[in-house]
């Protein structure tokens, strides 16, 4: 009997990274290459595709040296020390932010300069994510990134706080982490108040249920993510948890990893970073398999 494989419907670029991808290719039409300031997205298969069409990577380092030329900001953002610098050597910046991304920067940089001198600003995210770096730069740096609760020690509870997320983090482990906030702020009681602001991206945060219920449904999944994806990292665990025979992969070249022994039904699924181009190859790969191994 021939594999039944299925692709997530929900899976796939968010719409922020639809977005910026959109804006280089549009660009790349019209122009032999242009420089993105960091990966365009956490995918090497798809920054691999869009280097062929004329898309260069750059670091922060080789931003600062640049003058005279046009750069992408890709979908995650950055601080404001970047646009700056842009406006020193006189590059011209596409800016491809996330729109969600955009206004959790604009609320933070608002909240800050109204209250430099006290309010503690603290960011639930992953230390040194493009996004976060970006977050954190409208505090000057001088917020508070929280990975978990053992960064809780660097928060001072005698001084008044108020809480964000990096919009693609866990909704639920945002949730227990001010709950613990909370609980600390009432224990200390030093009158110190904590507010708390939910700047999850809910098409993002949904994937996890959809994932889960997808998972379910079939004998095997195969999910596909960049090794930099932390997105990726956290969908995928998920599968985990509701399928054990979910195999996790970056490209192609690694289906030959994949067991399918007695299976009937192929799942195959992706993080917010992960194109749909892709899945497709490997959902196709996975038929010819089934056809030759039948």
């Amino acid at each position: 009997m021939p594999l039944k494989v299925s692709i997530d419907e929900h899976s796939g670029f968010c719409f922020g990274v639809i977005n910026a991808i959109r804006t280089a290719e549009n660009y790349l039409e019209k122009h032999r290459s242009l420089y993105c300031l960091g990966d365009i997205v956490h995918n090497s298969e798809e920054v691999k595709r869009l280097s062929g069409l004329g898309l260069k990577i750059i670091t922060h380092e080789k931003f600062s040296m640049l003058k005279d030329t046009t750069v992408l900001i890709r979908a995650h953002g950055e601080p404001p020390e970047i646009y700056d610098i842009a406006k020193k050597n006189n590059i011209e910046l596409i800016d491809a932010t996330c729109p969600v991304v955009l206004r959790l920067q604009k609320r933070i940089s608002d909240v800050y300069q109204k209250s430099r001198s006290g309010k503690q600003i603290l960011i639930f995210g992953k230390k040194g994510h493009a996004e976060v770096v970006g977050l954190l730069g409208q505090t000057e740096n001088n917020g508070i990134v929280i990975a978990s609760t053992d960064d809780l020690q660097a928060v001072d509870f005698s001084k008044p706080s108020i809480i964000y997320s990096q919009t693609t983090q866990n909704l639920d482990q945002y949730y227990e982490l001010v709950d613990v906030l909370r609980r600390l702020y009432e224990e200390a009681g030093k009158g110190a108040s904590l507010e708390f602001e939910d700047t999850i991206c809910r098409k993002v945060s949904s994937r996890a249920r959809q994932i889960a219920e997808f998972a379910k449904k079939h004998d095997l999944v195969i999910f596909v993510t960049g090794e930099k994806s932390s997105n990726g990292l956290y969908l995928s665990s998920v599968c985990l948890q509701n399928n054990p025979r979910t195999f996790i992969i970056s490209s192609v070249s690694q289906l030959g990893d994949v067991d399918f022994s007695g299976i009937e039904t192929v799942g195959i699924c992706g993080a917010t970073s992960t194109p749909m181009w892709l899945m497709e190859q490997i959902a196709a790969k996975c038929s010819d398999f089934s056809e030759n191994n039948g």
